[in-house]
């Protein structure tokens, strides 16, 4: 077994302050536990109404939220509270399949482990996603442009908001975040270890396929043609043929 014991936080993701909403007790402790000795702030609840009202009056950074909860589901809990401000949410799912983690991502959640997880790559996680809300939180670069159009595809980086053809897709902040990514280089084939680093702040490639299911929530909302599989590299953001300005 893995070593519990905390690593150094840097400042960008110290005195976090991190929700865990999580009906099986002895887990919910465990996780407690292991950020409290991070130096992070934890609330825990173990239900689904218990959950929101504790994510609603706790403002966390992040939230690691059991998918199997009483009361209601994590997927509802997700639902009802990605708009109460800017937090990552970490799902725990105790099934590996791909239809359960996209209905996760199409809620809401930024990403999802299954159980069991090792705890010393859930607190890597929480690290990333806690850097980046902060990051997305903080003024945007002076050089970034404020619009991206390409084709028919629109990103006003003001509002975060995504325009196909004239019709708005709601996207994630995870989704957002790709697209961004992909968008800033259009034709250029990026690997999922360089999407993971720029995109969720992680410095190896353990969630790959992280990517491949926020790549098909992407294709899913805005059409199947816009981003290109290199099999065996990565993805490439591709602006239809006749589309180009």
């Amino acid at each position: 077994m893995m070593s519990t014991s905390p690593t150094p936080a840097s400042a960008a993701e110290s005195h976090a302050r991190i929700v865990v909403v999580e009906d099986e007790r002895t887990i919910a402790r465990t996780i407690s536990d292991r950020l409290s000795a991070e130096g992070w702030t934890v609330a825990i609840a173990h239900d689904g109404p218990s959950g929101v009202a504790t994510i609603e009056n706790f403002k966390p950074d992040a939230v690691v939220l059991d998918v199997m909860l009483p009361g209601f589901d994590g997927l509802e809990v997700c639902r009802r509270v990605r708009g109460l401000g800017e937090f990552g949410v970490l799902m725990l799912t105790a099934r590996d399949e791909e239809s359960d983690m996209l209905v996760g991502l199409g809620v809401g959640a930024d990403d999802y482990m299954t159980k069991p997880f090792s705890m010393r790559e859930l607190v890597a996680r929480l690290k990333a996603l806690v850097r980046r809300v902060r990051r997305n939180a903080s003024t945007p670069e002076a050089n970034a442009p404020s619009k991206i159009e390409l084709g028919d595809l629109v990103i006003d980086r003001d509002s975060r908001r995504v325009t196909r053809g004239g019709n708005e897709a709601h996207l994630t902040p995870t989704e957002y975040d790709l697209l961004v990514c992909l968008a800033l280089a259009p034709g250029t084939v990026l690997t999922r270890e360089q999407l993971l680093e720029d995109v969720w702040d992680w410095v190896d490639a353990t969630g790959t396929r992280t990517v491949d299911s926020h790549v098909k929530a992407l294709r899913r909302k805005l059409g199947s043609d816009l981003v290109r599989t290199v099999h065996g590299v990565g993805y490439a953001l591709e602006v239809p043929e006749g589309e180009l300005a």
